[in-house]
């Protein structure tokens, strides 16, 4: 079940790379049959996991990134290239700098500031960090369902922080944005185009339009979400958010979800090249090297691993960031999984599904009975969902919140093993309301 077609490739990948350094003297280790006993005793332990490579895992954002990132990380590691500067890794930072101008391209933006990052949530602080800076003394807004990282950066960089309620779609809510708006002391609103829990994506055109209004700055957190730029198939209202992204302050995607990537690699990026000088630093041991800006001057990392990039920019080679490409219709597949299962559960007496999902993840709760029942029995049978609490209003209940379950339908093959995965659940149902 697990891929293993790359691994001959990667062996001829690794003697290419060392006839690269052919002219300096050998140098081994002879600790091979050690290595192998450990590496025995890793697979073991690694087999106590849920099978997130596998369709049957449809609970949180979990997947495996694509085998030629993971072989390209790997024949990284054998250089383990560091991209803060360039003398610690000349060509990983070129690599780097390719495909985050890619993934700026897929956005509309030709000019741009940004790098890796380890992460969404490093990601995310940067930008905040940055609009705290040109907003001072000014406050932080995001929805209610926004993910918890932007209420806790916040504390971080000592910036105020409040939340916008959200409409009965998880979506901020525009109308109460404005009201906030108008005692003029918000400095950056976050827009969310994909909510962990949901999946609801923010109207990023009426926030800008409160932005010319009010003139706080706009954030874009599409950690989740931002590779369904080029999806072909999504509804009216998300598809007008991601058209008008470009006219957004800043950004951040984390390629380590749909992007295919390995953890971690996330990425932010700033429309105003003019926020670099909020970077400016000395160091006494780095940047001498040359004269071309090192990536550690435009960020607030150091040391990063270069082999995230050397993987990104491996994995767009083989899949270009193109609308209708291979990339692209995987996108696709996932969001139509995600309207099938909503469909058939809509269909379901047994199940209250609140709204039909905006990228690729499906909530739903039982009109009776236990969640926590079937998510147990749907684990006994090997389909591995997930849980979340939501509000009552969700469902048109006046409970506060509901206890849900909940699937990412991130791989494209759950649209292909939709019917498994409906008759497992369909079993565990029944399973769970047997005495």
């Amino acid at each position: 079940m697990l891929e293993k077609d790359t691994i001959n490739a990667l062996a001829e990948a690794v003697g290419l790379l060392e006839r690269g350094f052919a002219a300096l003297p050998d140098v081994r280790t002879g600790e091979t049959d050690r290595i192998k006993d450990v590496l025995g005793e890793v697979a073991e332990r690694l087999s106590d996991n849920y099978p997130y490579f596998h369709p049957q895992y449809a609970g949180q954002m979990l997947k495996p990134p694509h085998p030629v990132a993971r072989a390209a990380y790997a024949l990284a590691m054998w250089i383990n290239p560091n991209n803060h500067a360039l003398d610690g890794g000349r060509a990983s930072t070129a690599m780097e700098r390719e495909a985050v101008a890619q993934i700026a391209a897929m956005f509309g933006w030709k000019e741009h500031l940004g790098h890796l990052t380890g992460g969404g949530t490093m990601a995310n602080l940067e930008a905040l960090w940055v609009a705290g800076l040109c907003q001072p003394g000014k406050k932080i807004v995001a929805s209610a369902q926004s993910h918890y990282t932007h209420e806790r950066i916040s504390g971080v960089l000592r910036l105020s922080f409040a939340k916008a309620p959200t409409d009965c779609r998880g979506r901020m809510d525009p109308g109460a944005l404005e009201e906030m708006a108008a005692r003029g002391d918000i400095g950056c609103v976050v827009a969310t185009l994909g909510t962990t829990a949901t999946g609801s994506v923010d109207p990023l055109p009426e926030i800008l339009a409160l932005r010319d209004r009010y003139g706080f700055r706009v954030h874009v957190d599409a950690a989740y979400g931002g590779y369904f730029m080029l999806a072909d198939n999504l509804a009216p209202e998300a598809r007008a958010a991601f058209d008008c992204v470009s006219e957004a302050d800043s950004l951040v995607i984390d390629p380590h979800k749909h992007g295919l990537q390995p953890y971690g690699c996330g990425c932010v990026l700033f429309r105003d090249r003019a926020v670099g000088t909020f970077y400016k630093h000395d160091s006494p041991a780095t940047y001498f090297s040359s004269r071309d800006l090192h990536l550690g001057e435009i960020s607030l990392e150091c040391s990063r691993p270069g082999a995230s990039a050397v993987a990104l920019w491996a994995t767009l080679r083989l899949l270009p960031l193109v609308s209708g490409g291979e990339f692209a219709q995987n996108l696709a597949a996932s969001r139509r999984a995600a309207l099938q299962l909503h469909q058939r559960l809509s269909a379901d007496p047994r199940f209250m599904t609140p709204f039909v999902p905006q990228l690729d993840i499906v909530v739903w709760a039982l009109k009776s009975g236990s969640p926590e029942r079937l998510f147990q029995e749907a684990a006994r049978r090997n389909l591995h969902l997930e849980m979340a609490r939501l509000p009552g209003a969700f469902f048109g209940s006046t409970q506060d919140e509901i206890l849900c379950l909940r699937s990412v339908l991130m791989k494209p093959e759950h649209e292909h093993w939709l019917d498994r995965i409906w008759e497992i659940l369909n079993e565990a149902a029944k399973a769970s309301t047997t005495p």
